[in-house]
């Protein structure tokens, strides 16, 4: 299999919720796909690494392709988590493929939002990406990921959201129909949402997120001043990386569409349909990686 129209390109994006791979060739595209469990480098990188082999190789598997065609195969890694170059290395290096790059989610979720095309992505899952593509130069705010930053994922909505239940509980605040529920699921026991906090990962809390949207969505004042609150920090983001009237702007992952109501009217007039997502980024990062040693940008 020395010819490159034939190896094996693999696509991985990670996060806080899951991983998803694609696999594929140059001349055939994508051929297989399969999701697997979390893989944020940051908070479980052990895991991270076995999530994605294994999910890799369920791919394979699904699509038929023998597991020990992975070794010779070109890969690029968009994982949340990845900080730094040694962060890269390190995950690459416990990978079996022939050629591997590794990059932060950022750039694999912005090619594959614009397809390479200028403009602006706010995309918005367990995580936060804030992030621009300007004559091919990306550039990007925040994503420290859940404990320092991620302001307005879906993590950071349902940690906010139970930070609300307890003022509630402690008649510090106003009960809404979205805290009592909440606090129901919890057996109404603020203290079964502390255990809770101790062991939580932000897939975790993101999993509460769509209870905060939803409730926004039907008009609960807790729910709507928490999304409120989330949309002021995407517009501040936007801001910082000089967005401007009639710029392009991108709202991907499971909880940034339901942004589009709370940004201010110049940001959503031309609000584009992404041409991919953060998987695609990945798979076109390994194509054009393939038969060639690339320098890891982070």
């Amino acid at each position: 299999m020395s010819d490159s129209s034939h190896t094996l390109i693999i696509g991985v994006d990670g996060g806080g919720t899951g991983c998803r791979v694609a696999i594929g060739t140059v001349t055939d595209g994508v051929v297989a796909r399969a999701e697997g469990g979390r893989a944020n480098v940051a908070t479980d990188p052990e895991p991270a690494i076995r999530n994605v082999i294994a999910t890799v190789e369920a791919a394979a598997t699904s699509g038929g392709i023998p597991l020990e065609r992975l070794k010779g195969a070109a890969a690029h890694l968009g994982l949340a988590g990845v900080m730094t170059a040694r962060d890269a290395r390190r995950v690459a290096s416990a990978l079996p493929y022939r050629h591997t790059t590794v990059t932060d989610d950022r750039p694999t979720a912005l090619h594959g939002a614009l397809g390479g095309q200028d403009g602006f992505l706010l995309s918005v899952g367990t995580g936060t990406i804030a992030a621009a593509s300007t004559g091919g130069i990306y550039r990007s705010v925040g994503g420290w990921g859940f404990y320092v930053g991620d302001q307005a994922s879906g993590s950071w909505l349902g940690q906010k959201c139970l930070r609300q239940v307890l003022l509630c509980h402690d008649k510090l605040a106003e009960h809404s129909d979205l805290t009592r529920d909440l606090l129901a699921k919890f057996q109404n026991d603020p203290n079964e949402i502390v255990a809770f906090s101790m062991s939580a990962m932000p897939g975790d809390y993101g999993l509460l997120a769509p209870d905060v949207v939803e409730s926004a969505r039907a008009g609960d004042p807790v729910g709507r001043k928490i999304m409120q609150s989330g949309a002021d920090h995407l517009w501040q983001c936007l801001t910082a990386l000089q967005f401007k009237a009639g710029n392009a702007l991108c709202l991907a992952g499971g909880v940034g569409p339901h942004y589009a109501e709370y940004l201010p009217a110049v940001a959503t007039a031309d609000l584009r349909e992404r041409r991919g997502d953060a998987l695609d980024g990945a798979f076109d990062f390994a194509l054009a990686n393939l038969g060639k040693r690339v320098e890891v940008q982070i």
